[in-house]
């Protein structure tokens, strides 16, 4: 999937994820890209899980059993895991407003106005071990002009 091919897949979900979660639908599709490689890996592809949420025992909708590579007693090993699987791009970016919306961390997130402050505020309550990560986010969001998603007028 290109670029362009994976905003057109998922703009419009995120778009109607913003009205409804104010999750600025720039940093859901930023986030998304950045997280499945434009919607290349294989959670994305087989599960449309955009975000890598494992399944924990909480959750009740569909599961998919992939390895994963996990830092274990001092070495990488694949493991077994359980990974959520949406049946849609709208059921995976609702989960994880809901997970953003639904951690107290993340709350002053929701005092910002746009997908740039929002992914700073999201960082800086460390969402990411990478320290250059809003910064990540905010370089797609910039690069493909996701902003235009966060207007009324949304494309």
């Amino acid at each position: 999937m290109t670029p362009d091919d994976f905003i057109a897949a998922i703009g419009p979900a995120a778009r109607a994820s913003a009205i409804r979660t104010r999750v600025p639908a720039s940093f859901a599709i930023a986030e998304g890209a950045l997280e499945s490689g434009w919607g290349a890996s294989q959670l994305a592809l087989q599960a449309r899980n955009l975000f890598g949420v494992k399944a924990d025992p909480a959750w009740r909708g569909d599961v998919l059993l992939m390895p994963t590579r996990e830092f274990l007693k001092g070495q990488w090993r694949m493991q077994p895991a359980r990974w959520r699987k949406y049946p849609d791009w709208q059921g995976c970016i609702d989960d994880h407003a809901a997970f953003l919306q639904a951690n107290p961390r993340y709350k002053p997130a929701f005092a910002c106005r746009g997908g740039e402050a929002f992914a700073r505020a999201v960082a800086a309550a460390g969402y990411a071990t990478d320290p250059q990560y809003a910064d990540k986010l905010i370089a797609v969001m910039r690069a493909r002009n996701l902003a235009s998603f966060d207007r009324p007028e949304a494309p």
